[in-house]
């Protein structure tokens, strides 16, 4: 690039100064030089493969209720709490575990929920699940 010293201070300088703008495509091109090898590094990662199953059978259900009085209703037959805890050390010990449904009435008391979770719990049964609505208010059909 060549510049010109001479001429007249009068007339206006027609060329542009192209040094800042090349300054600049220099410094971003060591950017673009520096930061395109940490980009392109991968990391490899061994995912696990999903292989399909046979459907296994669905786990036994208990049905568990308590009502209002905090009597406790263990697949439709009333028990006691010792019995209670005597059914629930022998089903944890089952391959699968069963499912426990537990429906509570409305008007029971806290205490009787949770002794029976607290039972459930400490005993060795972990699949709970809780029902909501009145078992007896269920449409027919």
């Amino acid at each position: 690039m060549a510049i010109s010293v001479g001429g007249d201070a009068s007339e206006p300088m027609v060329e542009p100064n192209v040094i800042p703008l090349v300054d600049i495509m220099l410094v971003l091109l060591i950017i673009f030089i520096i930061t395109i090898p940490v980009m392109t590094h991968a990391v490899k990662i061994d995912l696990p493969r999903d292989t399909p199953s046979e459907p296994t059978e669905p786990p036994e259900v208990i049905n568990l209720e308590i009502d209002f009085d905090g009597s406790i209703i263990w697949n439709g037959s009333v028990i006691d709490a010792a019995t209670m805890i005597d059914f629930i050390r022998t089903d944890a010990n089952k391959d699968p575990q069963p499912e426990v449904h537990l429906r509570a009435n409305s008007r029971v008391r806290y205490e009787y929920v949770a002794y029976v979770l607290f039972a459930l719990q400490r005993n060795g049964l972990k699949k709970i699940g809780f029902l909501t609505g009145d078992p007896s208010a269920a449409p027919a059909g």
